[in-house]
């Protein structure tokens, strides 16, 4: 979705008295740690609303050079499927701090390997009466340790 139409669906749906929730990433290879992580954080609330790192800020954040693998639309585009998830928005900033502002989440979620104080948008949800909350990621998961993996084959 285009950053105006999430921001029109979060009106219409928080005017309906539902909760929302925000995480975002970079979601490059799928994996059950990522389902896992999306499913839980979408049972704490009512819409959950996925902020995914464009190609270019992926490779300002200074990840592995052929990184992202997936582009940003077929990253989207999997996530779309998935039923824990209501919206995609691609950010193309090196953090989502703008978008975060601009959706006004009720709870914004990470997981539980970043520390609470490095959470990007922790003070825009706290101002208006959000929470921030830390899932614990599922163990033995991890983009990097696939492609690994396949790079060993």
């Amino acid at each position: 979705m285009r950053h105006g139409e999430v921001i029109e669906l979060v009106r219409r749906e928080r005017a309906l008295g539902k909760r929302i929730v925000f995480t975002n990433g970079v979601f490059d290879i799928l994996h059950p740690g990522h389902v896992r992580y999306l499913r839980d954080a979408r049972a704490l609330g009512d819409l959950l609303i996925i902020g995914v790192n464009s190609d270019r800020s992926v490779k300002a954040l200074g990840k592995a050079p052929d990184r992202p693998i997936n582009p940003e639309q077929e990253r989207v585009e999997v996530l779309e499927a998935l039923a824990s998830v209501d919206a995609v928005v691609i950010f193309d900033e090196e953090t989502p701090h703008e978008i975060i502002s601009a959706i006004q989440p009720d709870i914004l979620v990470k997981g539980a390997d970043w520390g609470e104080n490095a959470i990007v948008g922790r003070d825009v949800v706290e101002a208006r009466g959000g929470k921030v909350v830390r899932i614990k990621l599922a163990d033995g998961y991890s983009t990097t340790s696939i492609i690994n993996k396949i790079k060993q084959l």
